[in-house]
């Protein structure tokens, strides 16, 4: 299988719950579409310094997280990040890796919004067995 990415849009969850207290207007609230690789093998969310700066998203702590050549890292990670793609949307955290580097959409967020990847068509698409909401296993 290649890679597979897919466009996603991240919006500041703060400015969304500003807006719902009309302390901002909708058109302010920082948005962006970004082409996300998606990586199952990745749990969470991964923006990049740049997309964190755009979207003005505050750090709220520090992890550590293990990358895919087995290295041990310590990353920022950001809260409230409305993550949108088709008919489907969550809210998360997300590490912020260094610079300009690739974005990742992980599995927990792929999970959420109850999304799969298709092999052989090699894209994300919204569960077909649920095309009109997200459907979570609760058991």
């Amino acid at each position: 299988m290649g890679l597979i990415y897919a466009e996603i849009e991240l919006i500041n969850g703060d400015d969304l719950g500003m807006v719902r207290r009309n302390l901002l207007d909708q058109e302010e609230v920082k948005r962006m579409y970004v082409n996300m690789l998606v990586d199952f093998g990745a749990h969470n969310l991964c923006i990049n310094e740049v997309i964190q700066e755009q979207l003005q998203l505050p750090v709220v702590e520090k992890r550590k997280a293990q990358l895919a050549n087995g290295s041990i890292e310590e990353y920022d990670v950001v809260d409230n990040v409305q993550v949108l793609f088709k008919n489907r949307a969550t809210t998360c955290r997300a590490l912020v890796l260094p610079g300009n580097s690739e974005p990742l959409f992980g599995a927990i967020p792929m999970e959420d919004m109850d999304l799969i990847i298709h092999p052989l068509k090699q894209e994300l698409l919204v569960n077909p067995e649920h095309p009109f909401f997200a459907q979570m296993v609760v058991k």
